[in-house]
């Protein structure tokens, strides 16, 4: 198997300071690079659809949300841990496109609800369509045993570096 660029650097660092355990930089280094390259391919694919990454992640957590695939902005932006600003500043972009619809909410006289349009709907089918076998591909130099090794013990390092307990709505991206 050729070596990768971090190889290559741990093999320098191996000779030049042999008393160093390595393995963390092997790892962390290896992670960093490989999500570069991931997130490349998929905000690639993203864009086919006319989306970036945070567009995709709202219309993707409406879609699984369930019928009638509607959330409140507070939702949202607790989901993906980001500001309220920024998911109005989402929401703004997906509703000028035609792909969500804010309405009152029912039980709230003060609250909005974000609802997928037809039209949001059927491009979040697509588009999660194409984002799961981009990503198969981008998977592809594994094993299905190797893939669930790896999602295990990724989710692993997850759970422990997490300052939040976790839930699955923080990892909207994923569809």
């Amino acid at each position: 198997m050729p070596t990768d660029p971090v190889g290559r650097i741990i093999q320098q660092w191996s000779r030049e300071r042999p008393d160093l355990d390595l393995t963390p930089m092997e790892v962390i280094a290896r992670i960093s690079r490989v999500a570069r390259v991931l997130e490349r391919h998929v905000e690639d694919t993203f864009a086919v659809y006319g989306l970036a990454r945070g567009g995709f992640d709202v219309l993707a957590a409406l879609r699984r949300s369930g019928p009638p695939y509607r959330l409140s902005p507070t939702e949202l932006y607790r989901s993906f841990l980001i500001s309220s600003s920024a998911i109005t500043n989402r929401i703004d972009r997906l509703e000028e496109a035609g792909l969500v619809v804010r309405s009152p909410d029912p039980y709230d006289r003060r609250g909005v609800l974000v609802g997928l349009t037809a039209r949001g709907h059927r491009l979040i089918d697509e588009a999660v369509e194409a984002h799961l076998a981009n990503e198969a591909q981008l998977l592809s130099a594994l094993g299905p045993g190797e893939r669930e090794i790896l999602a295990e013990l990724l989710s692993k390092l997850l759970v422990t570096l997490s300052s939040e307990p976790y839930e699955e709505e923080t990892l909207v991206a994923e569809g």
